[in-house]
């Protein structure tokens, strides 16, 4: 399938093809449906007769290929069998991954909750322990079939991508290219300075939307972005603020995480040079979306002047952030 074609797939995704596909894997639906926040995958849940609700993820056409869903789906598995309180899919027929025309999807147990308080260092500091915990299984193999998270991918790639596809507004181009280099400058000047940091399997996209606090029990969600890099790209994500703020947040986490696994503190240095290759890659997502009309509903600011002044604003102070010390932490 074509990126163009997959792009505009889910149009063909109706509510009653979904029930109709999760009726021929042996759920009872009894008709409640509720399409979830989510945008480069469409995930719904669905109520089931006399039982809890299931999410229903079907993933975007042409993203992953099959090998690379179910290394997600085994990871989970793998975490879920140590207790670790992530989400798996459920089998049906020893399958976690299944068909419907050319859509591929899980299903999942439903699981309510909300977005952690990142004030709350006790919270963070369990965080902090589930994410060793995490780590501990991830350095135990590698991938085959995903990718890493590096400069070429998040940084080069996605500049790339948006000047030789017109987003960045032609006046700015100019001020775009020559900060998007520095920043790009900056992320490698990181790197060199936190050494040879050992890459293992992450969740890869650990923020707070995706873990689901109910009252004293967390559920970690959505494993699709799952890589390999290193530990501290599970970590800066839960990171808001300023230094100030920051710094209790970052203790608070890496308590958590000692208790359990060794963090190598020379990774403190990639903090910032992860937070800019994100931001680059966010944009560049954005980009590569912009046929969806999902996106154009969702993201209406993206193609406007204001939104790339401020994302060349936003590169500007990486630039300046990556040239300060990183956060201290004393390792214990």
């Amino acid at each position: 399938m074509s990126e163009d074609a997959a792009t505009l797939a889910f149009a063909e995704l109706h509510p009653d093809d979904i029930l109709t596909t999760l009726g021929d894997l042996g759920f009872d639906c009894d008709g409640r449906f509720l399409a979830l926040n989510s945008y480069e995958n469409r995930v719904y849940q669905v109520g089931i007769e006399g039982a809890r609700p299931v999410v229903a993820k079907f993933y975007r056409p042409g993203r992953w290929s099959d090998d690379a869903i179910l290394e997600e789906h085994s990871f989970a598995t793998d975490l879920a069998n140590q207790e670790i309180p992530v989400v798996p899919p459920l089998e049906h027929d020893g399958e976690t991954l299944h068909h419907s025309g050319h859509f591929r999807l899980a299903v999942y147990p439903c699981h309510g909750g909300r977005a952690p308080d990142l004030d709350n260092f006790e919270l963070q500091t369990q965080l902090g322990r589930l994410v060793a915990r995490i780590h501990l299984e991830g350095e135990t193999s590698r991938f085959r079939h995903r990718p890493r998270v590096d400069i070429e991918s998040y940084g080069v790639e996605s500049v790339e991508y948006l000047l030789d596809h017109d987003f960045v507004p032609e006046d700015i181009g100019e001020a775009y290219e020559s900060t998007a280099e520095m920043v790009l400058d900056g992320v490698e000047a990181c790197f060199e300075r936190a050494g040879n940091v050992r890459e293992l399997r992450l969740h890869g996209d650990f923020h707070p939307g995706n873990v689901l606090v109910d009252r004293d029990r967390l559920h970690i969600v959505d494993l699709d972005d799952a890589r390999h890099g290193p530990a501290v790209q599970d970590i800066w994500m839960f990171l808001s603020g300023d230094r100030e703020e920051q710094t209790p947040q970052l203790k608070a986490l890496l308590e958590g995480y000692q208790s359990f696994r060794h963090f190598d503190a020379r990774e403190l240095h990639l903090i910032e040079a992860l937070r800019s290759l994100r931001i680059m890659h966010y944009a560049a997502w954005l980009a590569r979306r912009w046929g969806d009309p999902a996106f154009k509903i969702a993201f209406p600011w993206f193609d406007n002047r204001r939104y790339w002044d401020e994302h060349v604003l936003a590169l500007r102070e990486q630039v300046s952030l990556m040239q300060e010390a990183p956060l201290e932490w004393n390792d214990f």
